[in-house]
């Protein structure tokens, strides 16, 4: 058997590429769908190349063995990534709730995140930017402004990306796959962004990986929805949030949600202007959120 990383995976069939760069097209053994796990773009796999279309030889090549993943995430289905490159824009208006639960998966799947702030040449994007350092300023995350259309930022950001597997997140028409172009001078398809609605038109329909030199990328469907899936204790949720962490003990109560408890240090340093109020507002509902799933699970 062989190694080599998936690169693609359409209409049943994945595109494996090997440590020497070949491409092969493979299918998955059945044992997969009885162990109920699908591969996906990102896997390390071992397999088996396809012997043509010669009279009585196997045409297709198989997917042996999916080796242990690092992480894995469901949506967009990918495996592997180390970076979680976040990106919004001016336009679209941002979805911060959307940034807020990418930042929880990248934390509970050990993913580093990173913002970008797409868009650098548009009216509205030093407010954007200056937003999002705000909001996200006790969170441990790399904020990068850029633009792809003009290159501001590019270089920059090519370097952190380095030695890592990318994947680019969140909603359509940010310009996630302009940006690839400008980053390794690829030929995306992309999109305008619609005037009515103001939302941006999908057009990566696949996962794929793309690797230059020491860099890997995944490009994804853009999407505006992501649901937290696990059921968890929601006295957990503050774990999640990096710019808690200098207030672990000073509550009044033990264990504190940081909701309404009186005597909470979180609470009072948001009061103070140490935290963001926006962002605890969204930690908020998000508690909201997991404290009606908790009380549901077994329903």
């Amino acid at each position: 058997m062989m190694q080599g990383v998936i690169v693609r995976g359409r209409g049943g069939f994945y595109t494996v590429r090997d440590e020497a760069g070949q491409e092969f097209v493979l299918r998955a053994k059945k044992k997969f769908r009885r162990q109920k796990i699908s591969p996906l773009v990102g896997d390390r796999v071992l397999f088996t190349p396809g012997e043509g279309k010669e009279e009585g030889k196997e045409e297709d090549g198989w997917v042996e063995e999916i080796l242990p993943r690092q992480s894995q995430c469901l949506r967009p289905p990918v495996a592997n990534v180390t970076l979680l490159c976040i990106v919004v824009a001016p336009t679209p208006e941002p979805d911060w709730m959307l940034v807020d639960k990418l930042l929880i998966f990248a934390q509970k799947q050990r993913i580093r995140p990173v913002l970008i702030l797409n868009k650098g040449d548009l009216p509205r994007a030093e407010e954007t930017a200056a937003l999002a350092r705000a909001m996200y300023a006790g969170a441990n995350l790399n904020v990068f402004a850029v633009s792809a259309q003009s290159g501001q930022g590019v270089d920059s950001l090519k370097a952190y990306l380095s030695g890592g597997v990318c994947c680019f997140s969140g909603q359509s028409g940010v310009g996630k796959s302009t940006l690839l172009n400008a980053l390794f001078g690829l030929s995306q398809e992309t999109g305008d962004i619609s005037r009515k609605i103001q939302r941006g038109k999908n057009t990566t329909r696949h996962a794929e990986l793309f690797t230059f030199g020491d860099i890997s990328v995944i490009d994804t469907p853009g999407f505006s929805l992501l649901e937290l899936d696990e059921v968890f204790d929601p006295v957990l949720l503050r774990d999640y949030y990096p710019e808690f962490e200098p207030y672990v003990g000073a509550c009044r109560f033990s264990p504190c949600y940081h909701g309404s408890e009186p005597g909470c240090a979180v609470l009072k340093a948001a009061k103070d202007g140490a935290i963001h109020p926006a962002r605890l507002e969204r930690y908020h509902a998000l508690l909201a959120d997991c404290r009606q799933a908790w009380r549901e699970r077994y329903d």
